[in-house]
């Protein structure tokens, strides 16, 4: 796997470079930095040897065999855009799976549009810049390089803030590289996140497109201006799932 990622890269001109788990261990200091975690893997800070500070995922095995990991490398090592987090390196060692981006200081959106105290805010105009970089990123996918990928888990904790609030969309574990003229992606099963996730994948037509995505983009820009979650999975009336109030 190691030597197919790497042969992978340099095929391709890309940059990222392997590391070992020993040397993963060193720079994260006993993994005790937790940044935040998903349903496939947990994301660490740590330090680069010439000091820079980088987010190390660690996938868990069971999706760091397979095609998350694939996935993740082969989507997000062709992309090199301001609204894209970039990857900088990826450890493929024995079952140890893990990626390294660069390292994002303001976190996920997801806490800053959905503070319950109030303590952390953002003025309009920073909603406003933020979801036009939210949307530039996305709008790259289709038309920053010779495939379209189609990400399929759009929704804020998956967009990252720098130290100038620039977002950046990230986790690639779910998307899929499709030719330009043949992106209806045939499915069986619906993925993503409740809440996000466009309605065709409930018909069981298998016709997906990147208009999935763009149905879970507006999702997330309507939490934006809202401040506020689309879903309530608590809600005692059906009628008050969605758009709860």
């Amino acid at each position: 796997m190691y030597k197919y990622i790497e042969t992978y890269l340099e095929q391709n001109n890309f940059m990222p470079i392997g590391y070992s788990y020993k040397e993963i261990k060193k720079m994260v200091g006993g993994f005790k930095d937790k940044l935040r975690e998903g349903g496939y893997y947990s994301e660490f800070k740590g330090n680069l040897h010439n000091g820079p500070c980088v987010a190390i995922k660690m996938l868990s095995k069971s999706k760091g065999n397979g095609h998350d990991f694939g996935s993740e490398v082969a989507t997000i090592g062709r992309i090199h855009h301001e609204n894209v987090v970039q990857l900088i390196g990826f450890c493929a060692e024995d079952s140890k799976r893990a990626l390294f981006y660069e390292f994002m200081p303001n976190g996920s959106l997801d806490k800053f549009i959905f503070s319950k105290d109030g303590s952390i805010h953002l003025s309009y105009e920073q909603i406003y810049d933020i979801s036009i970089g939210v949307a530039r990123g996305i709008a790259c996918l289709y038309h920053g390089c010779e495939l379209w990928i189609l990400h399929f888990d759009i929704k804020p904790h998956n967009m990252l803030l720098d130290e100038k609030f620039t977002p950046k969309a990230s986790d690639f574990g779910l998307a899929k590289l499709y030719p330009i003229d043949n992106s209806i992606v045939t499915m069986t099963l619906a993925i993503g996140t409740i809440g996000y996730i466009a309605l065709e994948f409930y018909k069981n037509s298998g016709g997906i497109s990147h208009k999935a995505d763009v149905y879970s983009l507006g999702m997330l820009l309507m939490e934006m201006a809202s401040k506020r979650k689309n879903l309530d999975p608590h809600a005692e009336h059906s009628s008050q799932l969605y758009f709860p109030f």
